[in-house]
């Protein structure tokens, strides 16, 4: 039978569905996917590997993403923490960024790019800064038909992707062949062009008058200055000599600038960029590296392979400490950082431990260079009309993107502060759908559950329990002192597959005809987990999805046997044993339509 709200008859061996339930069921049950901030299909992309099918697995990754092989070396894998091959009893993760880049890495040279394309629009575009909101935003809106010119004050394009990253995690050729892919239809790239109201900028006002709408995707700027007691030695960081901001030191570093570091190196911040710092500053030659957090490093916000790859590279974490001044000698150059002693408090609402200081626990740490790295700001100083911010001093925007000013729109950190590649990505396509829906009139995508039929189970249960398989790296000695050298190397294509086979494959549904179950218990006596129940009834959530099951030991209350897709690894035992074939199997992927009125 038919559910209300799908385009076609269910009857069929593929059809679209706008129901609640099935829009609620890919929400619960494929959790990777709801965690990535672009949406990008996790489930097919690995499927598509273990057929051996890497172009289409990289196509799939691209259609969310837009820049797989940049993503698949840099992205904080936000996925990977929802992952339900990593819940308790479940084992390990998936290498889920892993084999995004393999999919990139393995496909075919000669590979052939998929769009598809609108005819022209005749409207303008103008979009300010070309990191990843900005690429990704300028990408959709040229294959929606609008003329695009995308805006960057450097010399190459990538923002903070080309000059806040080091090479040793992301190769400049990678990062250069992705953009490129991504602008190659149509967008017209102005490198060195800066916006902004000084003399041979660019104003705003120029472009809100030449342009149809504006895009401001300029991101975090600026240093996140740190704050010190008001009676330091040495004065504030900028007065010191071998004390920099990390985000500047990095920025000045990849413009071309001969970078140096002491022997003795403090580097005080708990993100990528402090992380980045460090492991820099040892290639640099430093003896001694130290990172100095205001918790500890089960809580900072990098992923744990960052952490092993910055500790085998001598790199030392030291954590519950805060800076409160700086010391210098008679010439103002450093020589030592005062913290005082933190205990961990309660919890903050980003997940997260609170640092607390403890009364008179002052102590100084002796080094001869610098980096903070607490973190980057927005800069709103460009600007020759101000638009409204919120309290964080970021650009305030509407449910379309838009900020205060009529048809100026705006993304990525830029809106959220300093956040993480992927989120800006998913920013950047959300707003170019917004900004298309204003500059045509009306909406042209929307979203539906593809439901595929699928005749027989995709994996064996002997899979679950291969265990991960971790990243292939350069040796200690071959990355000693080489700013260039990609420590990552890669899976191949043996280590993708059997990556890729640990998938729970978690779109797949298996469900119960409750009209043909002869309730034989068959499918439960045979189920490795406690997957499939006797239910009394299952409660409808207020948006129509499906609820809590209401499960009986009782068979005269029994009203149906019901799969638990939440706890269901998607083995195929209770289809292979099922005598009455009562058991079905449908693959249920979200998709942007072309909108239907």
């Amino acid at each position: 039978m038919a559910r209300g709200g799908q385009d076609e008859k269910s009857q069929s061996e593929v059809h679209f569905s706008t129901d609640p339930r099935d829009f609620g069921w890919v929400r619960e049950n494929v959790p990777c996917q709801t965690a990535c901030p672009a949406g990008t299909d996790i489930p097919a992309y690995i499927w598509a590997i273990m057929e051996g099918d890497r172009g289409l697995s990289y196509e799939i990754n691209r259609e969310a993403n837009v820049l797989p092989g940049v993503l698949g070396r840099i992205c904080s894998a936000p996925c990977e923490n929802q992952c339900r091959h990593g819940w308790p009893g479940n084992g390990e993760p998936v290498s889920i960024c892993h084999l995004k880049r393999a999919a990139a890495d393995l496909k075919d040279r000669g590979h052939r790019l998929n769009e598809s394309l609108y005819g022209p629009s005749g409207k303008t575009v103008a979009i300010v800064g070309s990191g990843p909101a900005g690429v990704a935003a300028a990408h959709d809106l040229s294959l929606m038909g609008h003329e695009v010119t995308l805006f960057e004050r450097e010399k190459e394009a990538g923002g903070m992707l080309n000059y806040g990253i080091p090479e040793f995690r992301l190769p400049r050729d990678v990062l250069r062949e992705e953009v490129h892919n991504a602008l190659r239809l149509g967008v017209n790239l102005k490198t060195g062009v800066e916006i902004g109201n000084g003399a041979g900028q660019t104003p705003l006002s120029e472009l809100r008058e030449t342009f149809d709408a504006v895009l401001l995707a300029t991101g975090c700027t600026a240093a996140t200055e740190l704050p010190l007691r008001a009676d330091v030695n040495g004065g504030p960081v900028e007065e010191l000599a071998n004390v920099e901001y990390g985000f500047d030191f990095l920025l000045a570093m990849h413009r071309g600038k001969k970078q140096s570091v002491g022997r003795h190196v403090a580097v005080v911040g708990a993100g990528f960029t402090a992380l980045d710092c460090a492991r820099v500053a040892r290639r640099l030659g430093a003896e001694e590296v130290t990172i100095h957090l205001r918790t500890t490093e089960e809580y900072i916000p990098v992923s744990k392979h960052e952490i092993l790859e910055a500790k085998g590279e001598n790199v030392s974490l030291l954590g519950l400490r805060t800076p409160v001044a700086l010391q210098g000698d008679d010439q103002g150059a450093l020589t030592a950082v005062e913290f005082i002693q933190n205990r961990l408090g309660g919890w903050r609402e980003n997940g997260r431990r609170k640092a607390i200081a403890i009364d008179a626990s002052e102590f100084t740490f002796e080094c001869d260079t610098l980096l903070v790295a607490i973190g980057q700001r927005t800069d709103h100083e460009f600007l020759d009309a101000p638009v409204k911010l919120d309290r964080w001093k970021n650009a305030e925007i509407d449910e379309t993107g838009m900020t205060s000013l009529s048809g100026v729109f705006a993304a990525g950190d830029y809106v959220k502060g300093a956040s993480t590649v992927i989120e800006a990505v998913g920013q950047g396509r959300e707003v170019a759908k917004n900004i298309d829906t204003w500059l045509i009139g009306k909406p042209r995508y929307q979203q539906s559950v593809r439901i595929e039929q699928v005749t027989a189970p995709l994996r064996q249960r002997a899979h679950d329990f291969i265990p991960r398989n971790h990243m292939p790296t350069e040796g200690i000695e071959e990355r000693s002192g080489d700013l260039e050298l990609e420590v990552d190397k890669g899976y191949n294509g043996d280590l993708a597959y059997d990556e890729a086979k640990r998938c729970y494959l978690c779109n797949l549904n298996y469900r119960i005809d409750v009209d043909n179950c002869i309730y034989c218990r068959a499918c439960i006596e045979v189920a490795p987990k406690n997957c499939i129940k006797m239910v009394e009834g299952i409660a409808i959530n207020e948006d129509g999805t499906y609820g809590e099951l209401l499960e009986t030991g009782e068979w005269d209350q029994v009203g149906a046997i019901w799969i638990d897709n939440n706890e269901c690894i998607r083995c195929g035992a209770c289809f292979n044993v099922c005598p009455t074939k009562c058991i079905t199997i449908t693959r249920n992927q979200l998709v942007s339509r072309e909108y239907k009125e």
